[in-house]
């Protein structure tokens, strides 16, 4: 399917660069009979602003994308876990697992497409070195984004916590074992944080958060991870789908666009290091 998706991708290339009009025939030649519909689930920023790219090229295979979009890290699975949606694209492998075994949910990946390094933002202090005794640091309250935001303050020196976490462990502000500078870490729901920069010293932003309010990790962020660090691989946002329709061919299509060098290129284009394409 990607051999057919790249030969497509240079037919639509040559097509505009001769100023033809007709639509690029699909693979053997054959066109479309019908189109087929399908729904994704996704944050708007950047998950739905990916999947409208890729609009116009699941069009050429007679696939019409509904993009659905939602704030927060729950209605997104929940609407494909009931059938209403076909699939969701917002969360990495963690937080999905995480999820499935709270919540007895069955969401399985079909797809890696990108990664969002985490960063700590200023508030009201500018740099780690201005951190005070009773500063506050605001952290996603959810399992495991609040595991990888507190393992970054570990990598920065601002905690210590028990030997052994890592990203297949869940722990929280009460498992951290010491500070170096006597702050407090305040658990928040991560769509929140960014609204409340100004009241506190520091926030810790995923990814699609800190783009939506205007910030990108690698020209605001205080520090932040690095996409050659094992966390690039960890968290890296997937497709995901209710188990049982894993073989929906519209779905696997959707995956291999994409992954695509069109796509791939268009989010190194579009977003200068904060989303980070994602290559096995």
């Amino acid at each position: 399917m990607k051999k057919i998706i790249t030969l497509l991708l240079v037919l639509l290339t040559l097509c505009a660069c001769s100023g033809q009009q007709s639509q690029p025939e699909t693979s053997g030649g054959e066109e479309t009979a019908e189109t087929v519909k399908i729904s994704v689930a996704c944050s708007p920023t950047p998950h739905a602003e990916i999947l409208n790219e890729a609009k116009p090229i699941l069009a050429n295979f007679g696939i019409e994308l509904e993009v659905i979009e939602f704030e927060d890290y729950v209605q997104p699975i929940e609407v494909v876990e009931s059938g209403e949606v076909d699939a969701n694209y917002f969360a990495h492998v963690p937080y999905l697992d995480n999820y499935n075994a709270e919540k007895g949910t069955s969401q399985t990946v079909v797809g890696k497409i990108h990664y969002e390094p985490f960063g700590i933002y200023p508030g009201k202090k500018s740099a780690l070195a201005d951190l005070a005794d009773g500063d506050e640091i605001l952290v996603p309250n959810d399992g495991t984004n609040e595991t990888r935001a507190l393992l970054l303050l570990q990598d920065n020196g601002i905690i210590t916590l028990p030997d052994g976490v890592g990203a297949d462990t869940v722990v929280t502000v009460n498992d951290i074992v010491s500070y170096a500078v006597n702050v407090k870490i305040v658990e928040v729901e991560a769509a929140q944080i960014a609204r409340s920069r100004e009241d506190a010293a520091l926030v810790i932003l995923n990814g699609n958060y800190a783009l939506a309010a205007g910030l990108n990790v690698s020209k605001d962020a205080i520090a932040y991870e690095q996409s050659d660090s094992s966390a690039a691989k960890t968290y890296v946002n997937v497709v995901a789908v209710k188990a049982g329709n894993e073989n929906n061919e519209a779905i696997k299509t959707l995956v291999d666009v994409l992954t695509s060098q069109t796509i791939q290129d268009y989010i190194e284009k579009t977003y200068e290091g904060a989303v980070v394409p994602f290559f096995e």
